[in-house]
């Protein structure tokens, strides 16, 4: 598998994956937190990294770059990476389970990365209602007519 078989998103995971291969254990929201920052992906602060991507870039670093990790699932369906002598994937059950909470979660996408690249549509924040006032309306309504 070589970088140009990645997917955009993946190929920032496997960047950011790369930046913090010194720790012994990775969450998937650090994880996320730091593609986001590197993409400048604005939003979706809470979104996680989708364990298809997540495995594939695990995959490649492990042969490319000999920089073993292995994945686990926490409790709470969060993805964990920990630095190993040889990487490893969730098995069928985890991965099962891993797969199913995805659905009522936001992931990062390639999406989210074009987006960015196309300028990207800002937050909308909300902005104050108008209100009307009273003593600006035109006095020359009538309400008979």
């Amino acid at each position: 598998m070589k970088m140009n078989d990645l997917t955009p998103i993946q190929k920032e995971i496997t960047s950011a994956l790369e930046q913090m291969k010194e720790k012994a254990l990775i969450t998937e929201a650090v994880l996320a937190k730091k593609v986001r920052e590197n993409a400048k992906i604005q939003g979706k602060n809470k979104a996680g990294i989708c364990l298809k991507d997540l495995e594939i870039c695990i995959e490649y670093l492990a042969e490319n770059k000999d920089l073993p990790f292995a994945l686990h699932l926490n409790s709470a369906n969060d993805i964990l990476i920990k630095k190993e002598d040889i990487f490893k994937l969730l098995d069928a059950d985890a991965k099962k389970r891993r797969q199913s909470s995805e659905k009522s979660i936001s992931v990062l996408t390639n999406g989210d990365l074009r987006q960015k690249a196309s300028g990207g549509k800002l937050p909308k924040k909300r902005s104050d209602r108008k209100k009307m006032n009273v003593r600006d309306l035109d006095t020359d309504f009538n309400p008979e007519l």
